[in-house]
C-alpha cells in the first residue's frame, strides 16, 4: 500500500512538472466538494497560492470548479449531472486551467466525472400497439422499443423481462455498436377467435445496486391477415448538409410500398428509434416520409444523427430504414481572444522577453475553421509567443525608451483559417515608467553677462536653464553654484543661485577696480543624481566713482 501511495505522489508530481493535473469526482457531488488538492501536487503552501495569484479558468460558458484559497484544494462550484454534459461521451472528462499569474505558468486540469446510478431506464414509449395478423407464423419477431438510461457503465441497461401470456416470448439481439434491442416472438399461432387481445409488459433493468427498472405496456390486437408488408426502396438513407441549413428545409424522403390494397397497402411513416435532442430537431411527415428540420444544427454539438424510421400499412406489418445525416462545419464561431493576465505598467530598462500579458484564444469550429493565427498589430517593441496550447504571451522584443513613447495600446489579433475568416481582437493599455537615464543639459555650455559696478545687493545677473528628458523626480533639476575663490574671498560671498530657477543675483555691490571679471562654475543635478555643468562670464563695468587724487 504505501508502495502504491509513493507511486501515485511521484505520478502527481510528474504530471504537475509537466503541467497537467488529473482528477476524478462523482457527479451530483454537492457543491464545495472536494475533488483534488492542488496546492499539494504543486508543492505549494496554502499562503503562497494567493501570493503568486493562483486561480481557476474554467473552459466555457460555466464554472463547474473552485480553488478553496485557505486549503489549496480543488472543489466543486456547483452540482454536476454527467449525463446532462456527457450523454454522448462514455469517459466524462472536464478540463480547466490553474493559471499561477506570479510565475505567468498554466497548468492543464481534467477532472473525470464518474458515473452514479441516479437514472432508471426508460421507454420513449409506456405503451406500446400491435396488430397482428392471425396467420402470422410462430417464430415471427417484432422489434420493441428500446428503453434508455443515460448512466454508463452497470449503472446503464443491462437487461429485459417480458411478462404477459404463453403466446408471446421475448428475444434480445445485439446493435452493430453493441446495444440490446428487444424483440417480440411469437412463440404460438395466434387464434383471434379464441382471444383477440394480448396484454403484455416490457421490463428494462440497469446493473445498479440496488438495481433500478422501468416498463412498457405492450397490447397486442389480432387482425385478420394482411400478407405484404411495406418495403422500404433503400435499406439505409445517407445526406450530408451543411450546419447552417435554414430551419424548415427538406433533408432527405424516404419511400416505402406495400403491395397489398386498400387499407392494408396505406403506408405511414414514423420515427422508430430517436434520440431526445434529434427528436427536438428533425419533424418526419407521416404521409409523404419527408424528413424536415425544425431547430439549427450545430457540427459542434453534434456532428452526426442516425435515425430510425418505420413505415406500417393498415394492416400494422411494416419495414425499418436507418437514416443517416452528416452535418458539415461551416465557419460560424470566431475565435475568442481572452486577456488571462496583463501588466498595466513596465519600467523602460525591463530587459528584452519580459512578459507583458498573457491570452487565451479558443474557436469552437473544427478542422482548418478552427486553426487560429495570432499576430500583433503595427511596429512595436513587442513580440508573441506560444506558452501553452491555447495560450500565448506577448513579450518584449527589445528594450524600452520612454523618452521617444511613453504608452503603447498594442493590439493582438486572431483569424482562423475559414473562408471568409472570422477575426476578433483585444487591446493592451500599457504605461512605460521611467528611469533616470538622462542626465540636465544646460541651453548653453558658457553664458556671459555684463554689469555694472555698485549695483545693489539682490541685482540679477543672468539666469541659466538646464532641461532633463526624464519624467517626475528624475526630471526635477536643482542648480548650485561650484565653489571658487576670487582675491582670497569665496565666490558664494559674492553671487546667489537660486537652486529652483537658475537665476544669479549678487550677494554685494561688485567694485570694478577691485575684480574685473569673474568666472562662474553652476552646476544642475536632477533628482536621481545625474549632474551637468556650465561656465558664466561676468564682466564688471566702470563707474565713475572715484574722485582724482593729487
Amino acid at each position: 500500500r504505501q508502495r502504491a501511495l509513493l507511486w501515485g505522489v511521484l505520478l502527481a508530481a510528474w504530471e504537475a512538472a509537466w503541467g497537467q493535473l488529473r482528477y476524478s469526482v462523482p457527479e451530483e457531488m454537492p457543491k464545495g466538494s472536494f475533488v483534488g488538492d492542488v496546492a499539494k501536487d504543486l508543492g505549494l503552501q496554502p499562503p503562497e497560492l494567493s501570493d503568486r495569484g493562483v486561480r481557476i479558468q474554467n473552459k466555457g460558458r460555466t464554472q463547474y470548479f473552485a480553488l478553496h484559497g485557505k486549503t489549496g484544494h480543488l472543489v466543486t462550484a456547483e452540482r454536476i449531472d454527467r449525463e446532462q454534459l456527457c450523454r454522448l461521451v462514455e469517459k466524462c472528462v472536464l478540463r480547466c486551467e490553474l493559471i499561477v499569474e506570479g510565475e505567468m505558468q498554466v497548468y492543464g486540469i481534467e477532472v473525470e466525472v464518474t458515473d452514479i446510478n441516479d437514472n432508471a431506464p426508460s421507454f420513449r414509449q409506456a405503451e406500446k400497439d400491435f396488430r397482428l395478423s392471425e396467420t402470422t407464423a410462430p417464430g415471427s419477431r417484432f422489434p420493441l422499443a428500446e428503453a434508455h438510461d443515460p448512466d454508463s457503465g452497470r449503472n446503464s441497461l443491462q437487461s429485459y423481462e417480458l411478462s404477459g401470456d404463453e403466446h408471446f416470448s421475448l428475444a434480445v439481439q445485439a446493435g452493430p455498436g453493441g446495444d440490446q434491442r428487444p424483440e417480440l416472438v411469437l412463440a404460438k399461432a395466434l387464434d383471434r377467435e379464441e382471444a383477440a387481445f394480448h396484454e403484455l409488459v416490457l421490463r428494462a433493468s440497469d446493473g445498479g445496486d440496488p438495481a433500478r427498472t422501468g416498463t412498457a405496456r405492450i397490447r397486442v390486437t389480432v387482425l385478420d391477415a394482411n400478407d405484404n408488408a411495406p418495403v422500404f426502396s433503400q435499406a439505409e438513407y445517407t445526406v450530408r448538409v451543411p450546419e447552417d441549413v435554414p430551419v424548415g428545409s427538406v433533408l432527405v424522403s424516404v419511400k416505402a410500398t406495400d403491395a397489398d390494397e386498400g387499407l392494408n397497402g396505406q403506408v405511414k411513416y414514423n420515427f422508430h428509434k430517436i434520440s431526445d435532442r434529434d427528436s427536438e430537431i428533425f419533424y418526419l411527415d407521416s404521409e409523404t416520409g419527408e424528413i424536415t428540420i425544425k431547430d439549427n444544427l450545430d457540427f459542434e454539438e453534434i456532428s452526426s444523427h442516425e435515425l430510425e424510421v418505420q413505415a406500417h400499412d393498415g394492416g400494422e406489418l411494416f419495414d425499418t430504414a436507418k437514416v443517416v445525416i452528416s452535418v458539415t462545419d461551416v465557419n460560424d464561431n470566431a475565435p475568442e481572444l481572452t486577456v488571462s493576465s496583463a501588466m498595466s505598467a513596465i519600467s523602460e530598462d525591463a530587459p528584452s522577453g519580459t512578459v507583458v500579458a498573457l491570452l487565451h484564444v479558443q474557436d469552437g469550429d473544427s478542422g482548418i475553421n478552427g486553426e487560429v493565427r495570432c499576430w500583433l498589430d503595427g511596429d512595436v517593441p513587442f513580440r508573441l509567443e506560444r506558452s501553452f496550447e491555447d495560450y500565448y504571451r506577448v513579450v518584449t522584443a527589445r528594450e524600452l525608451d520612454r523618452e521617444q513613447v511613453s504608452e503603447y495600446n498594442v493590439t493582438v489579433r486572431a483569424a482562423d483559417g475559414g473562408s471568409p475568416s472570422l477575426q476578433s481582437s483585444a487591446v493592451l493599455a500599457l504605461r512605460v515608467l521611467d528611469v533616470n537615464d538622462n542626465a540636465p543639459v544646460f541651453a548653453e555650455e558658457r553664458y556671459s553677462a555684463r554689469l555694472a559696478e555698485n549695483n545693489a545687493a539682490g541685482a540679477l545677473v543672468l539666469t541659466v536653464r538646464a532641461t532633463d528628458a526624464d519624467w517626475g523626480q528624475n526630471a526635477r533639476v536643482r542648480y548650485r553654484l561650484s565653489e571658487g575663490r576670487v582675491r582670497g574671498a569665496p565666490l558664494s560671498s559674492y553671487f546667489l543661485v537660486d537652486a529652483e530657477r537658475g537665476t544669479i543675483t549678487l550677494q554685494e555691490a561688485l567694485d570694478f577696480e577691485e575684480t574685473r571679471a569673474f568666472t562662474l562654475a553652476v552646476e544642475a543635478r536632477d533628482g536621481g543624481g545625474l549632474v551637468a555643468h556650465c561656465k558664466v562670464e561676468v564682466e564688471v563695468l566702470d563707474v565713475n566713482d572715484n574722485p582724482p587724487e593729487i
